[in-house]
């Protein structure tokens, strides 16, 4: 099944000419359809980010500084005062764990996660390790948003790098300082979900669009019913959901499944002002409007001229810059677009004037202030 959504009709502008045009035309066509499941998800339905404070033991001689990293030694000491060993403050201080480092551990808590499924985690540097290559993770608490704890990490680190210094040089193959453990986290508590509470359901719109949000409504009822399911607003489809368990699984896979077709996205053009990259959806149309691109360049250049005294005479030699200007300014090209033309004849139009990403973003933003593009201009 063809899963292409609105979404994804849409293509970069660069100025990259015949071969551009063919990726444009070759994604061009008519609106496809979706499956719900790629259009909404089940509201309640979600994975929760767990976090927590470790330390990697075992390393080379490449872990923290301790005198300039303090929260890794109080760290150490507050793990072997649970094993039942207590530093004073003396120790503490003379301390130099070079094969130590603390570390922030990340997770994923998916939805419907039980007691005893394992997580992947991801352990990064806190602070100044040159490398957590070979390191152990040491039992690890990972709390959740509401400062309970959800799942208990350990184990070996893999870091996808090398690194080697030899004689002042150093040279290192990918970051070291961030490490990953498959299935490194055991899961200790479930987080309850509202899938199986009250009588009804909330289908959440990945994009707010009262279209396909009546859509939705109208592909349920055509499956299950008429008054099924409700549009509430533009992003949200409430669907009444049978009460046992096991029939309101069936229910929820058997309507994620139901197709649609994909609504056309409003018109829209992403401008990257850091990477200088365009986006336009195939909704994007330019009124009538005449165009002119032309480059103007100052040079500046310097020679030095040298001044000769005449014999005799006392003088010195004396050496002087003569600058010279140029000023060169090619010819504009004036290229006229008729009203309500499509994405393709703005693609062809900016691609014939030659014009560089930078010099894009400044005729797309002059087009919309003089009213001829029909799109939301959004700069990120």
């Amino acid at each position: 099944m063809n899963t292409q959504t609105h979404l994804a009709k849409c293509t970069s502008l660069r100025p990259l000419g015949a071969l551009f045009l063919a990726f444009l035309l070759a994604f061009a066509g008519a609106a496809q359809a979706a499956r719900i499941k790629e259009v909404a998800s089940i509201e309640g339905v979600r994975s929760n980010q767990l976090t927590g404070f470790g330390l990697v033991v075992g390393l080379d001689g490449t872990g923290d500084q301790t005198t300039q990293m303090p929260y890794t030694t109080q760290g150490l000491a507050n793990y072997m005062q649970q094993l039942g060993l207590t530093l004073n403050a003396a120790s503490l201080s003379q301390l130099q764990m070079k094969n130590v480092a603390a570390v922030m551990v990340t997770a994923q808590l998916p939805a419907f996660a039980r007691p005893g499924q394992t997580l992947d985690i991801n352990v990064s540097s806190l602070g100044n390790a040159k490398s957590l290559k070979g390191g152990t993770l040491i039992g690890t608490p990972l709390k959740g948003a509401d400062g309970q704890v959800y799942a208990l990490a350990q184990g070996n680190l893999i870091v996808a790098g090398a690194g080697a210094a030899a004689g002042g040089s150093r040279v290192t193959v990918n970051h070291l300082s961030v490490g990953r453990i498959p299935d490194g986290a055991q899961v200790e508590r479930s987080v309850p979900t509202a899938l199986q509470q009250g009588n009804s359901i909330n289908l959440s719109l990945d994009a707010s669009d009262f279209q396909t949000a009546r859509k939705v409504a109208l592909a349920v009822n055509r499956k299950f019913g008429a008054g099924v399911a409700q549009a509430l607003d533009g992003r949200t489809v409430q669907v009444q959901a049978p009460l046992n368990p096991n029939d309101r699984v069936n229910f929820i896979a058997e309507m994620e499944e139901l197709p649609i077709e994909s609504s056309i996205a409003a018109a829209k053009v992403i401008i990257n002002s850091r990477t200088g990259s365009i986006v336009l959806n195939q909704a994007v149309t330019l009124g009538a409007c005449a165009i002119a691109h032309g480059n103007l360049s100052v040079s500046i250049s310097s020679t030095p001229v040298i001044s000769q005294p005449n014999a005799l005479s006392g003088g010195q030699t004396v050496v002087a810059e003569q600058a010279n200007i140029a000023i060169k300014q090619e010819p504009g090209k004036l290229i006229q677009l008729p009203a309500a033309a499509q994405l393709s004849d703005v693609v062809k139009a900016l691609n014939a004037l030659g014009a560089t990403p930078q010099d894009l973003l400044a005729i797309l933003q002059a087009i919309k202030s003089a009213g001829a593009l029909n799109a939301e201009l959004e700069v990120i």
